[in-house]
């Protein structure tokens, strides 16, 4: 065996950031390199995301141990990588999902899979002398991704207190990593303040670090954001710009929207209306997951009417799925898309959605997961890829601080040449409130 093939995988339980168990995998090589990875774990998961592998009737954490998960690592897992080599990481893949056999990973979990892709991906640098980054990309020019950061939270990240599920911000004029994650660091600071002003209480923190209060409407955090930009001494719309994840497919009753905080229900023309008029009043340059994961339709009427002013991301609409971003693309659906690696359930799927969308000119963010973790691969990840963009959550909680600062430290002493990735600006709607 050469010392870089595979000799030992292991694998162990550990906590997410909200608690929650979940699978902590390790791949060493005949060499002796090491790769150590944990799986994320996402709240709002659509249905055409690979499926994690939980114990459920067993006793320990009311059923959300990965007891089988992990013992799937050590056993079925373990024994299909033995001897593979983890510089041919498609192969490792391939390996795994052949061990799974099935296209969604839930037979072995997708949380059991993931870790132990990501391990091996570690492993391969570990031995190459290389830092994740720099091994995944290869020689050549490197650019950094341009963060969206989570300032204000709803939905299954903060307890319904509103129904849209992030409200966050997008530095535009920054040049530098560290002077975007500034300008977003004050966006907070306004933001909160703005709040304080109109007595919102904000003493709780969202699943990713957000801001949450109950609210209203809506309407109200997009504003809130707006003004808390004005409040950092930015230009709304020129310094900083605006996002939002409707997380729609979480509001869906199986016929219409449920805006449960507004009581009232809206029909997929409805809420395409209502994203419109929100672009049309605020610097909104990019909305997630604005329709339910199966309105194709409804995505193809959205992308007519806004595409060609607004960044539209497809989070449950493409799942880190080749399969359906190339539908997307072909029924102009979105105009970019999500990556999660967890959703696609190994490096090489998400991998492969990354080329897929620029291939085909669509935008693409790479995003962390609200149940994550201390590690800070999705950075390395973002790094060698090449992706433009990168959502992680806010500037607080160190699950999320991780990935900044990976950012930050890649920039600042890292030894190759970077850039700060442009941003994505299509025809301005409006510049604030």
């Amino acid at each position: 065996m050469a010392e870089h093939d595979i000799a030992e995988v292991s694998a162990w339980q550990v906590l997410d950031s909200r608690g929650t168990p979940t699978v902590a995998a390790r791949v060493t090589t005949v060499g002796g390199a090491t790769g150590r990875a944990i799986a994320p774990v996402g709240a709002s998961t659509g249905s055409h995301e690979a499926v994690e592998l939980r114990d459920h009737a067993l006793a320990p954490y009311e059923g959300r141990a990965v007891a089988r998960a992990v013992s799937n690592v050590r056993g079925e897992i373990a024994s299909a990588l033995m001897g593979l080599s983890c510089l041919d990481q498609l192969t490792v893949d391939e390996a795994l999902c052949g061990a799974d056999g099935t296209a969604d990973l839930h037979r072995l979990g997708a949380n059991a899979v993931v870790a132990v892709s990501l391990a091996s991906l570690k492993a391969a640098a570990a031995h190459n002398r290389q830092s994740l980054y720099r091994y995944i990309a290869g020689p050549g020019s490197l650019q950094l991704p341009r963060p969206m950061v989570n300032i204000i939270s709803g939905g299954a990240h903060a307890d319904g207190l509103i129904d849209l599920q992030d409200v966050l911000a997008v530095p535009l004029s920054a040049t530098t990593f560290a002077g975007a994650l500034e300008q977003a660091w004050r966006v907070r600071r306004g933001t909160a303040a703005a709040m304080h002003a109109q007595k919102l209480e904000t003493a709780l923190v969202a699943d990713e670090g957000g801001l949450a209060a109950p609210m209203t409407g809506n309407e109200k955090a997009i504003a809130l954001v707006t003004e808390g930009i004005s409040r950092a001494g930015l230009e709304p719309g020129v310094d900083v710009g605006i996002a939002i994840d409707v997380a729609a497919t979480e509001l869906f009753d199986g016929d219409n929207y449920r805006f449960g905080r507004e009581e009232r229900s809206l029909s997929s023309a409805d809420l395409t209306g209502e994203v419109a008029q929100w672009c049309s009043r605020y610097p909104i340059v990019s909305v997630e997951d604005a329709l339910n994961e199966d309105d194709w339709s409804g995505w193809q009427a959205l992308t007519t009417s806004l595409g060609r002013n607004v960044q539209l991301v497809g989070d449950d609409l493409f799942a880190t799925n080749t399969s359906r971003l190339h539908r997307g693309v072909a029924m102009g659906a979105a105009n970019a898309v999500l990556i999660k690696v967890n959703q696609a359930g190994t490096v090489s799927r998400a991998m492969a959605v990354a080329r897929t969308a620029a291939e085909c000119e669509y935008a693409a963010v790479l995003s962390a997961r609200s149940g994550d973790t201390e590690e800070s691969w999705l950075a390395d990840l973002a790094v060698g890829w090449g992706i433009g963009q990168i959502k992680v959550g806010s500037t607080t909680r160190s699950e999320r601080t991780a990935k900044w600062n990976r950012l930050l430290e890649i920039e600042a002493v890292g030894r190759d040449a970077v850039t700060l990735a442009p941003p994505r600006r299509l025809t301005p709607v409006v510049n604030g409130a």
